[in-house]
């Protein structure tokens, strides 16, 4: 069985230790941007679409192609 490959593993155990699943843990220890300090990032209301969708497809939001930019946000704000 192949070992599952984590780009952050510091974080991946921080969000594993605040309650957080196995795949989300995961999903947000291995966005591009991961481990970056927060707070220089503009709202999502600020994205762009395309912006939304590209960071949707990191996280692994499914259905996201069908998704409107009000339900981009609230599924990158929700998952």
């Amino acid at each position: 069985m192949a070992k599952s490959r984590i780009k952050n593993e510091a974080q991946y155990e921080a969000l594993l230790d605040k309650g957080y699943s196995k795949e989300k843990s995961a999903r947000i220890a291995n966005t591009s941007d991961s481990g970056k300090k927060g707070g220089k990032a503009k709202p999502y209301e600020e994205w762009t679409k395309d912006e939304l969708y590209d960071q949707a497809k990191n996280v692994g939001i499914e259905g996201r192609s069908k998704m409107k930019k009000k339900e981009l946000i609230h599924a990158l704000r929700n998952n």
